[in-house]
């Protein structure tokens, strides 16, 4: 079966009971984690148990995406597992880690591959394409010849969203910034109702609005990205399981 489980859905810093930006992917059992902001480890754990994971994707290196993969780092490292993991990510996640483990190169637990890319891995493709932000990021899709997932991480709104999400059985786009914030220059994240316009523009057939300031009003954001958005509209709330596309027979 090929599902995704929210571990995360909080922009910045997590609310009570929440967790920042991370995504679990089981792919007909080939796991994907995608992003590892703060308070997604332990959730991952109760999800896998046993942290086993075929694929790590972070899509830029602030903290509330990529933090907790030291968590998965130090498990791996002193928990006795083999192996490497392939890591894709866009230069400065690994940089960023590296301080918090200074004597070790975490290349020492990680198969790193570059963002912006393309790869096969296990039974998917994976692409990795540029989008705007404060820093380097990469928006993330996930397919195969029967189901597409695509992520924004973080994002302007940009053409690039539209292929990006093309098609796809379910298109993860961040709305983190609220009425009037629109008007700072340069934009470097989006709101609700620009997620639904974009999801739109892809043809998506489902939008799950993620990356919400704490304090954010999650049904207001699902009411305004319906306003640009026809199909279903989810919010990534912390242990919601969607099933994505057919599995096979």
């Amino acid at each position: 079966m090929r599902r995704i489980t929210v571990l995360g859905g909080c922009g910045a810093f997590p609310e009570p009971g929440r967790a920042c930006s991370g995504f679990a992917v089981d792919w007909d059992g080939f796991r994907v984690v995608l992003d590892l902001g703060y308070g997604t480890f332990p959730r991952l754990l109760a999800h896998w148990p046993d942290g086993a994971v075929d694929a790590v994707v972070i899509t830029h290196e602030h903290p509330d995406h990529c933090v907790d993969l030291h968590g998965l780092f130090r498990m791996r490292l002193y928990g006795g597992a083999s192996g490497r993991v392939p890591l894709y990510c866009p230069p400065g996640v690994l940089e960023r880690l590296a301080g918090l483990e200074p004597d070790v190169d975490l290349e020492a637990v990680f198969d790193v591959h570059p963002l912006p890319g393309r790869y096969e891995v296990g039974p998917l493709t994976l692409t990795g394409s540029a989008l705007p932000h404060y820093v380097p990021n990469a928006g993330v899709r996930l397919e195969d010849d029967a189901t597409a997932l695509a992520y924004t991480g973080d994002t302007a709104p940009d053409a690039a969203l539209a292929e990006l999400g093309r098609d796809a059985d379910l298109f993860i786009v961040e709305a983190t910034d609220r009425d009037g914030e629109t008007r700072r220059t340069p934009r470097n994240l989006m709101t609700s109702e620009e997620a639904g316009y974009w999801a739109r523009k892809a043809g998506a057939r489902r939008l799950m609005l993620t990356h919400f300031w704490p304090g954010n009003d999650r049904a207001a954001a699902v009411a305004t990205a319906r306003k640009e958005f026809a199909g279903d509209v989810l919010t990534a709330e912390e242990g919601l399981t969607v099933t994505l596309g057919a599995s096979p027979s």
